[in-house]
């Protein structure tokens, strides 16, 4: 059977590397993002520009999202009118970080225009995007799944059918909370160890081997001591899931008391060091307050 052909929309940090997987395994994908530069590795893979989005929306089996968030969807969905130009029984794929009651609407209006819809969003970071093994939590109909299901095995390496509209963004965001509220922490560590005189790789090693591992420890302490922070993920990201993470909890009447003071730091963060600036700029405030720098081997003076 023939290979359902894709209009991608969305090639920034997590797009490019997925539509790149894509185009290796044989899939046709149609291009489309703001900054056209962001093409220019795709289309020698056999991607092509897509020259009118809404005709190419009419013309795509799965028009396949990867945004930077629900502002954004919503824009491009509803302004723009890509989800009603799309052709019934064609399915819309959106692994953005989004909002549950965004992904209800969308699914609501889906329904209406006889389209499938998959709120699909990912996880594990630009090297999981890269290596095509990102965790997929795909949300909508177990008959879309199916049919879906060999793009997300191209992209992904654990594949979670998570139930119903909404569910995606709720895994995700949960995900996220606790992301950030260990990559909060995880500065605190190091400095207690760069304090007490401790060589910094080995107070690294020493957590990753101990009940106070996390995929933070493993994925992100190199990217403070190296001192670029991860920028593969902005403050404004952060926060924005942070947010949206604490719309479900007021929504469920729960308060998030740690993912409270996660997001006083993230946003204390970007105030300070601005909204473009990379995630781990958590850590930096302590570093700035603590006047050390968090560099192998002892940590380094500003």
């Amino acid at each position: 059977m023939s290979k359902p052909s894709i209009l991608f929309i969305g090639l920034g940090n997590m797009g490019n590397p997925i539509a790149a997987n894509l185009l290796r395994a044989g899939y046709r994908l149609v291009l489309a993002d703001l900054d056209e530069a962001k093409l220019a590795n795709l289309l020698p893979l056999g991607g092509v520009k897509a020259d009118d989005l809404l005709a190419s929306a009419q013309a795509a089996d799965v028009v396949f999202l990867s945004l930077p968030g629900p502002q954004q969807v919503e824009g491009l969905l509803f302004g723009q009118g890509v989800l009603a130009a799309m052709k019934k029984g064609a399915c819309l794929i959106d692994t953005t970080t989004s909002s549950v009651e965004l992904a209800r609407r969308i699914g609501a209006q889906a329904e209406c225009l006889g389209l499938d819809y998959l709120e699909s969003p990912v996880t594990n970071a630009i090297d999981g995007a890269r290596e095509g093994r990102l965790g997929i939590f795909a949300a909508g109909s177990q008959s879309a799944f199916d049919a879906c299901k060999p793009i997300f095995d191209v992209i992904g390496e654990k594949i979670f059918h998570v139930g119903a509209h909404g569910n995606g963004a709720t895994i995700k965001l949960i995900t996220n909370l606790l992301w950030f509220v260990h990559a909060a922490a995880i500065g605190e560590g190091l400095m207690l160890g760069a304090k007490a005189g401790i060589p910094l790789d080995i107070v690294a090693e020493a957590i990753k081997a101990s009940a106070g591992n996390s995929w933070v420890a493993e994925h992100d302490i190199s990217s403070i001591f190296a001192g670029h922070y991860d920028p593969s993920f902005s403050l404004d990201l952060c926060c924005k899931d942070l947010r949206l993470a604490h719309d479900i909890a007021a929504e469920q009447g729960i308060e998030l008391k740690m993912g409270g003071l996660a997001r006083e730091r993230f946003e204390e963060a970007r105030k300070i060091y601005g909204g473009d600036a990379a995630e781990l700029h958590v850590v930096k405030l302590l570093e700035d307050s603590a006047g050390l720098l968090l560099r192998p081997p002892y940590g380094q003076k500003p």
